[in-house]
């Protein structure tokens, strides 16, 4: 068997952590060390001293169970990776762990595992460099100018999300995208055939790829032709379609399940190792593959002349050199805060908190142009666009809203992939319903710490007579389990500028605006009160007497408690009313303030449109919920809201019946 030492460095290093940790995926490393060869040393363009580089190459392992693959490039190649962490592989609290995880472990791009994912993330960082540099270079001074290449295997391109990224890549012509497809035919069941017969070429021509067929994936000679070729396109993404061998150099194992998700084994491991006449022990390199991998020297070249060029784009124009690091330092403009916490409201008029939403990108929009992003085709039902809103198309980059079509799920991973590039900041806009096609993505931009803000309208059983196939119920709530997840439900204009003053200037993690389809009123507030909508949490409603009871609502419920609430005080029932718009931020306040919000009392009544676990927590054993506990029903949408109990009449009656119930005990 013909092999490659410089990539037997990276099989061996993978095959041996593997067995060290007995556990992981040896199978995808030792297949693709001859592409991950050529591409790393020859073309990536990067810099292992400095990760962050502005303008390196990004490289996405979207198969990232093959994780040791990437782990070996990093450290052969002079990242902060020791051969310590190697042996460290999938450990307790160790650099390397099963997945790549882009919080930990330097020169990841991005977390990938779940099959897809990775490789719309790269379609996002595509995204993302098209956007900056047509934003920011100028005649002479391409600054923002470098690829996104991309590992994917069979599975990746199993999973449907892959089908609506690239479809979306093509549409774009995201030229400057090159992702190796490593055809193995080998999946965990077996031989690919048994569940994936298409054929991928025809299927990535007809997105309008470019692609590049029949690639010897363990050729050096036809590998190099291969990226020297998508290098030259300059119209399309392309596709690389290399045929490899899962598991190369395993006398048993390779181009068999058994080697994609298990150790070899010291035999098997003995066997490969005289196979490809690698003659060293267990993570022991040659100083000799060292030096052929290492790129730090060029890396540090490679900076170093894009710093001469940078510091003349800083003398040329300063002010978009000074936008430019704002940008990428994400600092959002002191001057957003002063127009969303003052925002001047038409108290008499009634508008759907959707479009209250709009109303407040329509003022910040110019104000925060790292703003980028769109819906699942939706735009005039989610309204996340403002007046001079221009589309980002394959003719014209310089515009920010993107036209994602129905595909929700890309949507959520493209928006990862755009944050994690740096200087933007994603937003994503849906049905909340249509959360659950998303919810993956969404789960990995908390994974990633990243901010993207996702926008879900048409928020409940309030939209109507679409029915319970659009009716928002357990949605929520569920987003609410997501760890890191700020999820904001405003009730009118006010409530909603505040949000989205919190969600821009939070910095750790996704956030979630949730809004109504149907007209809400706007509710009177003190200045206090407004202040401390930050809070999550706050009395909107106090009664003139001792409290009986205290009722907590959001959205477009808040109105409603508010009328019962006046109502119940003509009966000398003295109610407070808590509009809490996010629980997340509320349980982060002092204790005192929870305990001055939330007073000591037994009758307390949770109002929300949806599925209302999250409340148990406020209203303890001796509260009670209006919430919903089935799905809705098709009508208009007061009949449906009045049906399920979202009205004043009974939200009078259920507090009544909770004072009564907790006074007999």
């Amino acid at each position: 068997m013909i092999s490659n030492p410089i990539s037997n460095a990276v099989r061996f290093l993978s095959a041996d952590a593997v067995q060290k940790a007995k556990s992981g995926h040896p199978g995808a490393p030792m297949g693709m060390a001859d592409i991950a060869n050529v591409l790393w040393r020859k073309y990536l363009k990067h810099n292992p001293l400095n990760p962050n580089w502005m303008n390196r190459d990004r490289f996405i392992l979207s198969n990232g169970h093959g994780s040791m693959l990437l782990y070996s490039l990093l450290h052969l190649t002079g990242y902060k990776i020791s051969m310590k962490d190697i042996m460290s592989f999938r450990q307790l609290h160790s650099i390397t762990p099963g997945h790549p995880e882009c919080d930990i472990t330097p020169g990841v791009e991005t977390t990938t595992g779940p099959l897809g994912q990775g490789l719309a993330n790269g379609v996002g960082m595509a995204i993302a460099e098209k956007s900056l540099a047509d934003e920011f270079n100028k005649p002479g001074l391409n600054i923002i100018d470098h690829r996104t290449f991309v590992f994917a295997g069979d599975g990746c391109l199993m999973e449907g999300i892959s089908h609506e990224a690239c479809s979306l890549a093509g549409t774009l012509s995201l030229s400057k995208l090159i992702v190796f497809y490593d055809m193995n035919n080998i999946s965990i069941d077996g031989d690919t055939s048994l569940a994936f017969t298409e054929n991928v070429y025809t299927r990535f021509k007809s997105y309008g790829w470019n692609v590049i067929n029949n690639i010897d994936g363990h050729n050096i000679q036809q590998i190099d032709k291969s990226i020297k070729a998508a290098i030259r396109e300059k119209n399309k993404p392309t596709l690389l379609c290399m045929k490899t061998k899962i598991g190369f150099g395993s006398p048993n194992k390779q181009g068999t399940a058994s080697v994609h998700g298990a150790p070899l084994g010291d035999e098997e491991l003995s066997l490969a190792r005289q196979n490809l006449k690698w003659n060293f022990k267990p993570f022991v390199i040659p100083k000799e593959i060292y030096d052929k991998w290492d790129c730090k020297t060029k890396g540090s070249r490679l900076e170093k002349n894009w710093n001469q060029m940078f510091n003349s784009y800083k003398k040329k124009y300063p002010k978009q050199f000074s936008e430019l690091q704002r940008r990428k330092k994400s600092r959002i403009k002191s001057s957003i805060p002063k127009i969303l916490m003052n925002f001047k409201v038409d108290k008499d008029k009634s508008i759907a908190t959707r479009k209250c939403s709009q109303m407040v990108l329509e003022r910040i929009g110019e104000h925060v142009p790292e703003l980028i992003g769109g819906s699942a085709d939706l735009k005039d039902s989610n309204l996340a666009y403002w007046s001079k809103s221009l589309p980002f198309m394959a003719k014209s980059y310089s515009g920010k809203y993107l036209h994602y079509g129905v595909r929700e799920f890309a949507m959520s991973a493209i928006s990862n992939g755009i944050s994690l590039y740096g200087g933007f900041r994603p937003y994503a806009s849906t049905f909340l319903i249509f959360s659950e096609y998303a919810k993956n993505g969404i789960r990995m931009s908390s994974i990633m710490h990243q901010p993207v803000i996702y926008i879900f309208t048409h928020d409940s059983i309030g939209l109507g007579e679409d029915g319970p196939t659009h009716q928002a119920v357990e949605q929520m709530n569920s987003l609410r389990l997501i760890p890191k997840m700020s999820l904001w439900r405003p009730a009118d204009l006010t409530e909603t500028a505040v949000s989205w003053n919190m969600m821009l200037h939070k910095q750790d993690g996704p956030s979630s605006i949730v809004l109504s389809r149907q007209s809400l009123p706007q509710i009177h507030r003190t200045e206090q009160q407004k202040k401390n909508i930050t809070r999550g949490g706050y009395i909107i409603f106090e009664p003139k007497n001792k409290l009986n009871g205290i009722i907590i609502s959001t959205g477009s419920e808040l109105y409603i408690s508010i009328n019962a609430a006046k109502e119940l005080e003509k009966d000398k029932i003295f109610v407070r009313v808590v509009s809490m718009p996010c629980i997340e931020t509320f349980l982060t306040q002092s204790k005192s303030y929870r305990n001055k919000v939330l007073t000591d009392t037994k009758n307390i009544l949770a109002v929300e449109a949806g599925v209302g676990d999250c409340w148990d927590k406020f209203i303890g054993k001796d509260g009670d919920k209006v919430v919903m506990t089935t799905f809705g029903l098709s009508a208009p949408g007061d009949d449906v809201m009045s049906y399920f109990g979202f009205s004043s009449k009974n939200i009078i009656s259920r507090m009544k019946k909770l004072i009564n119930k907790n006074r007999k005990k």
